[in-house]
């Protein structure tokens, strides 16, 4: 399937690798189809492009590189909706809301964005009752971490 990116052009994606998400992206509810692509080599970013519309696409991460101790809880009904069985299929990642400069770039840690890698099904979560921000600093958890750990 040949697909219109909104970073990387025209890509061909193998139909196997679409992730479905269900009921869409919260405020993206009619964009249920979406490429995971990296964003550029040698960084932990990607995206995660919809197949339909170009330029509904979101940088994204994992978030224990930022913040090791980031934790959240699946609900039964996600489990069952993403049809996840064992934690190794789940892929977990937050949206970025890239700012310049860069380094000021946040993070969503309140909706993760969670895809059961086996069945290509995902789902952004809605972490109500947490302590997480919507609009974490990644670059400063980075930096305090590398500190901590002398590299």
């Amino acid at each position: 399937m040949n697909i219109e990116t909104k970073y990387q052009g025209q890509m061909d994606i193998h139909e196997d690798k679409i992730i479905t998400f269900q009921k869409g992206i919260p405020a993206f509810e009619e964009e249920k189809q979406f490429a995971l692509l990296p964003f550029a080599e040698g960084t932990p970013f990607y995206v995660l492009q919809s197949v339909k519309t170009k330029d509904v696409a979101f940088i994204i991460m994992n978030p224990f590189d930022a913040v090791p101790s980031y934790q959240y809880k699946l609900s039964d009904a996600t489990l069952e909706e993403l049809e996840i069985k064992k934690e190794e299929d789940v892929a977990t990642f937050v949206v970025l809301t890239v700012k310049e400069p860069f380094a000021e770039t946040t993070a969503n840690l309140q909706g993760p964005i969670i895809i059961n890698i086996n069945k290509q099904k995902g789902k952004q979560l809605l972490l109500s009752d947490s302590d997480y921000k919507t609009k974490h600093t990644i670059f400063k958890e980075v930096a305090l971490q590398t500190t901590k750990e002398g590299k």
